[in-house]
């Protein structure tokens, strides 16, 4: 036995080979003779062998709840000696050779994780059988039966069976191949075999080709991350292939065994790409990695990597995190993690950092150089292009440098050489209060933050050396704080300096196809230095126990004029960082065509400047949410909203009377239509007054074609895309009666449709046409054919009654489970002020299947009207807005009947689907 598990202790309470291989023998020996009775009785013993090991593993794990190197090394152990006695019992008892020629010899070698002596508790099992020359009968006896009885095991083999020819050929075509032989580790067998194979691996494989190989290392790295969402800052983040998980410590041995052929992750230090304390940290990460996988393994039983949110609360409750200090157990849990997982990235740069050197020293640089000769800058050293330091304790001198450097770097669009950004980590504890007071380290800091060029990639350069959090205290308080919810899916800080990056790409017209209007508006900006600075607070009071915006607003009132900020530019970015959710709440919780709606958003916002910066603010603060946040649909009513406000807000600008914006929608209207004069009044005087107002012109025009086709056909239903507002517009023309909201809303779910907008109208004939806006579960149009009808004849069934809408929604299935790991408390808001012709609810509730149909069914039972509907969705939490009347067409007054409303409301959003009353089935 190798000395990898030499640390391991007390091995034979994990299994006793000795034991097992008596008991073995003593089965063979009275053994009638038939092979296939005696493996299933070799199986049973190692089956049994297995299982206790398996759960002595999981014991010392509870135990040690964090220390994941010893569950994995000893999983790892107890997969050797099942291997070995499964391989002594098949040749000996099962296949014996006799005398065995030079062909007939066979090594087994572990291989990737397994090789390295890792395994979680759901890993496969990764073997190789090596063998001389071309595999002989008996060879392939026994590789054969083995593989037979590990499957019944129940092992996840993952297997290759090569002479050492084919085995040196693989490597050389195939990268997955090369890194895996790479880990082979010798288990049992003939150890010549091994050996060989491996001195032909070195000789053939590795020699000269050390170079390709961490490039295509790297490129593979790059590639990953970009999959598991190019951030070690992912709130759901991957264990083992996430930036900042397992694999990226895996890549930075492979790289260090491969140039410099070490055994251990001990040998980097060794090789000098690790120092003593550097490789501390490195264990200390991997350890604390492998305890989070082998508890989400154990938990999930299976191999699951990802740290979703249900999972996040076992795996930290699991790993004795407990709440402290106002934090929650998970939230202490996960900001560790983020914390570990930074520490993989610092790990990854010093690493190459030194890779760099070392090459560099051999005149093989691995960095292209850009610069020939080394030069000066600002006190700066350039070295091959990079920003360094001219000495070890120039940040000591003067540790305004610990700006300063991050300021020159952006100026001159260069990068910094990671063993400035170790010293600048290291001596990060020298800014203290004296320092963020000094006026040149506030300069550089705000040159950086408002930069023309990139500051996403200057400030998290600055964040990952801890320089970020020590100069701005509060933002130091938001690092690798994660938001535990499912609509932010980074952390704090990286939400944020991903905001100020898209606020740059908007600014240099990157971005101009996805926000036309953020970015005409960029410049017209009086105050972009105040814009920048609000968008890196506007979320810098979060995790302090009351309303970060308020919060933030204080926060910025006392940090602006620190960093050189004028009396009104102060005022400006606490007014931003404490409306910053104003546009979106009034966006998509409130009617756009209620002109009150526009009305009080406008006197909160007071003045065409500040809606522009708080368009633009409101806009980076969606998209860097995390992808697929952002879509047409939000975009739309944004803009739609900054128009109407804009109007209101404009210089001796007096409000169009409604009788002239009713007369000029019924103008553009008839302009729009191509039906004789006669035709068209009949028609308009079918149209009440609250519909033109609503609606513009271009739905307004649609639907005027659908109801003009449909002539006195009880029914007409039509789903067509709606490109402007990425959705699905299906409008439905019907007899109007009670309980047609509710009917149409359950259809649409039936049909696999999430409505985001729902208008309902009564024509001055008593009939409805409602129009509602539907997107898939993914936020996109439905734009199938076979959707489009599917979402007709699911509407037609259900206003026909040839389907009863209960019992189809019980039976839908739950799309997200996730969101069951958030406790949330339904919350119903009921304001008669917001307008002055509806009652505006607003329900706050986990989203669900069936939550608008149990709402509209709520609302029908209540005996109200519903006249239209808005529905956002914040991850687990939907957020959905009715503007309501009695049957009589006057706002809900009453306490007791406003309370019995509110009760049955919040019972409809608690409800799985509520039971239709059976008279009006």
């Amino acid at each position: 036995m190798t000395d990898l598990f030499a640390s391991l202790p007390n091995r034979r309470s994990i299994i006793n080979r000795r034991i097992i291989a008596d008991r073995i023998e003593a089965l063979a020996a009275e053994s009638s003779g038939d092979v296939g009775h005696l493996r299933q009785k070799i199986v049973a013993v190692l089956a049994e062998a297995l299982k206790e090991g398996r759960a002595e593993a999981k014991r010392r794990l509870e135990y040690r709840p964090t220390n994941g190197r010893e569950a994995v090394q000893a999983l790892a152990f107890l997969t050797d000696q099942i291997v070995r006695i499964l391989f002594d019992a098949t040749t000996h008892y099962l296949y014996s050779p006799g005398n065995r020629t030079a062909g007939e010899q066979l090594a087994l070698l572990a291989v990737g994780g397994y090789g390295r002596g890792e395994m979680a508790p759901h890993s496969d099992v990764d073997i190789a059988f090596v063998t001389p020359y071309k595999p002989t009968s008996w060879t392939e006896q026994v590789i054969e039966s083995m593989l037979y009885s590990l499957w019944d095991l129940g092992l996840k083999v993952g297997h290759s069976s090569r002479s050492i020819d084919e085995m040196i050929r693989m490597s050389n075509a195939d990268l997955t191949v090369r890194t895996a032989m790479l880990e082979a580790r010798y288990v049992w067998g003939d150890r010549a075999v091994y050996d060989e194979a491996l001195a032909r691996f070195d000789a053939e494989v590795v020699r000269d080709s050390a170079r390709a190989f961490v490039a295509e290392k790297l490129a593979e790295r790059e590639e990953r991350h970009k999959r598991m969402g190019d951030s070690r800052y992912v709130v759901e983040p991957n264990v083992k292939e996430g930036k900042g998980g397992l694999r990226d410590l895996h890549t930075l041995f492979w790289i260090g065994k491969y140039v410099n052929r070490v055994r251990s992750v001990s040998g980097l230090v060794e090789a000098g790409l690790l120092t003593p304390h550097e490789l501390r940290q490195f264990q200390k990460a991997e350890n604390f990695l492998w305890a989070v996988r082998c508890h989400l393994h154990y938990l999930t039983g299976r191999a699951e990597d990802r740290l979703t949110f249900d999972m996040q609360l076992e795996v930290a409750q699991h790993m004795s995190f407990t709440a402290r200090s106002g934090r929650a157990g998970v939230e202490r849990f996960m900001h560790y993690y983020f914390l570990t997982a930074k520490k993989v990235g610092d790990l990854t740069a010093v690493f190459l950092a030194h890779l760099d050197d070392q090459w560099a020293s051999k005149g093989r640089r691995f960095v292209p150089s850009i610069f020939r000769r080394p030069r000066k800058l600002e006190g700066y050293v350039l070295e091959r292009g990079r920003l360094a330091l001219p000495s070890d304790d120039f940040f000591q001198k003067d540790p305004v440098r610990l700006l300063e450097i991050f300021a020159v770097a952006d100026q001159h669009e260069l990068e910094i050489h990671p063993s400035a950004l170790i010293a600048a980590s290291r001596d990060a504890q020298l800014i203290d209060n004296a320092i963020r007071r000094d006026p040149r380290a506030n300069a550089f800091f705000l040159d950086v933050l408002t930069s023309p060029r990139d500051p996403e990639r200057v400030l998290r350069w600055m964040n990952d050396a801890g320089v970020f959090g020590r100069f701005v205290p509060d933002f130091g308080r938001v690092v690798a704080q994660m938001q535990f919810d499912m609509y932010h899916h980074y952390t704090v800080d990286e939400h944020t300096i991903r905001a100020i990056g898209l606020l740059s790409r908007i600014e240099r017209g990157e971005l101009i196809e996805d926000h036309p209007l953020a970015a005409e508006l960029m410049s017209k900006l009086i105050s972009r230095r105040a814009l920048y600075v609000a968008v890196l607070m506007h979320d810098i009071a979060k995790g302090r126990g009351g309303d970060h915006s308020i919060l933030g607003a204080e926060v910025a009132e006392k940090l602006c004029p620190r960093l050189g900020l004028s009396a009104a530019e102060t005022e400006t970015v606490s007014w931003l960082v404490r409306h910053h959710l104003l546009m979106s709440a009034t966006a998509f919780k409130r009617d756009l065509s209620d002109y009150k709606t526009i009305m009080d958003f406008a006197e909160v916002v007071q003045s065409a400047e500040r809606l522009r910066l708080l368009l633009v603010l409101t806009v980076v603060d969606i998209r860097a949410v995390g992808p697929g946040v952002w879509n047409s649909w939000k975009r739309q009513l944004l803009s739609d909203l900054y128009i109407a406000a804009e109007e209101v807000l404009r210089l001796g600008h007096k409000s169009t009377g409604r009788k002239e914006r009713i007369a000029a929608k019924k103008q553009a209207l008839r302009e729009a239509l191509d039906v004789p004069a006669a035709e068209f009044d009949r028609y308009a005087r079918r149209l009440p007054d609250s519909y033109l107002i609503a609606e513009s012109v271009e739905i307004l025009a649609q639907n005027a074609r659908q109801i003009l086709a449909a002539g006195k056909e009880p029914l007409s239903i039509v789903a067509e895309v709606y490109p402007e507002r990425g959705a699905t517009l299906v409008t439905v023309y019907a007899s109007d009666h009670p309980g047609l909201f509710y009917r149409i809303a359950g259809a649409i779910h039936l049909a696999g449709g999430s409505i985001i907008d729902a208008r309902i109208h009564t024509l001055r004939d008593g009939r409805a046409i409602d129009n509602f806006l539907v997107q898939d579960p993914l936020g996109r149009p439905f734009d199938h054919p076979d959707q489009l009808a599917r979402i007709r004849r699911a509407i037609a069934d259900a206003l026909a009654n040839k389907q009863k809408l209960q019992p189809k929604l019980e039976a839908k299935p739950l799309p997200r489970t996730r969101a069951e790991a958030f406790q949330i408390v339904p919350n119903v808001l009921i304001d008669n002020m917001a307008s002055n012709r509806f009652t505006v609810i607003e329900i706050h509730a986990r989203d669900k299947p069936a939550l608008l149909f149990n709402l509209a069914y709520a609302l029908f039972q209540s005996k109200v009207t519903v006249h239209s509907a808005h529905i956002s969705t914040y991850g687990e939490r939907a957020v959905d807005t009715f503007y309501i009347t009695d049957l009589l067409g006057g706002k809900i007054e009453s306490k007791s009947r406003l309370q019995t409303l509110e009760k049955r409301l919040l019972a409809a959003s608690e409800a799985r689907v509520i039971e239709e009353l059976a008279a009006v089935e």
